[in-house]
């Protein structure tokens, strides 16, 4: 049986990590799409596409289940740091249906810079959101050690 200690650590341990891979496709890997050669970008694109999904979305998944989790297993289901995490994950995966899986779908046709722009600048949010639900799930974490 899942108690809600084991439920928030899994939660945590998946928003780190997501936290973590964020900023490097964030710093790293969406601004490197630029110097992919435009005969290859559409095969770039659908190897990414492929691959990163097998990392995030079961990550993704699981943050979810878990954050959903942690509302029937908290004491205080609307205690400050679980509202604002669960808007957070929220955000996140309206950001993600929103703006970079379209994005993603429109650069299957071919390299367009503004849309690699545009997907680095529309990331920003999930950046940030990811790493303010880190900092805030220090306050149940403190209280579980």
């Amino acid at each position: 049986m899942l108690t809600y200690q084991s439920v928030l650590v899994i939660h945590i341990i998946c928003c780190v990590f997501m936290t973590g891979l964020i900023w490097t496709i964030q710093l790293v890997h969406y601004p490197s799409f630029a110097f992919i050669d435009s005969t290859r970008f559409t095969e770039f694109e659908t190897f990414h596409a492929s691959r990163i999904s097998w990392i995030v979305m079961p990550v993704m998944i699981v943050e979810l289940m878990t954050a959903i989790g942690l509302w029937f297993l908290l004491a205080e289901p609307w205690s400050l740091w679980n509202v604002i995490n669960s808007i957070g994950v929220l955000l996140i995966w309206l950001s993600t249906g929103l703006f970079s899986m379209p994005i993603h779908a429109r650069l299957l046709s071919g390299k367009n810079t503004e849309l690699i722009r545009r997907l680095v600048e529309t990331n920003w949010p999930r950046t940030i959101l990811w790493s303010l639900r880190s900092l805030v799930l220090i306050v149940p974490l403190g209280r579980l050690l």
